[in-house]
């Protein structure tokens, strides 16, 4: 069970090329998780110019189901979490995956330097 972060879901959508051997693996062999976050953060990207994807927020959640990489909805005990988290990350949306992982104890897939350093399990 991991929770795939913002870029690895644009990556295994586009371009593969960018994804580790170990992410390959992890992405077709374990049960997958996106946050409803990066799904948040890819719609704002869209609207304002910042990424250009062939597909709209709607359609990015179907292709999730279909590739059966389960929407995690964010929590209270996600938020309550978010109070204590240490100021090391400063995306919003990435310190919410990482409340949700440390609140669900679900390994996170990212290639985010910055992750690491709170109390979360990575892969990448």
């Amino acid at each position: 069970m991991y929770l795939i972060d913002t870029h690895v879901l644009l990556w295994l959508l586009s371009d593969q090329d960018k994804l580790s051997a170990t992410a390959k693996i992890i992405l077709q062999e374990e049960e997958l998780f996106i946050s409803m976050a990066s799904l948040w953060e890819i719609a704002i990207k869209q609207s304002n110019g910042k990424l250009d994807l062939p597909f709209s927020p709607e359609e990015l959640c179907a292709i999730c189901i279909e590739r059966d990489i389960q929407i995690k909805q964010i929590l209270p005990p996600h938020l309550n979490q978010l109070q204590k988290l240490p100021k090391i990350h400063n995306d919003p949306f990435d310190r919410l995956i990482i409340c949700q992982s440390i609140a669900e104890n679900i390994p996170i897939l990212t290639h985010d330097s910055k992750i690491p350093l709170y109390p979360v399990a990575t892969v990448w």
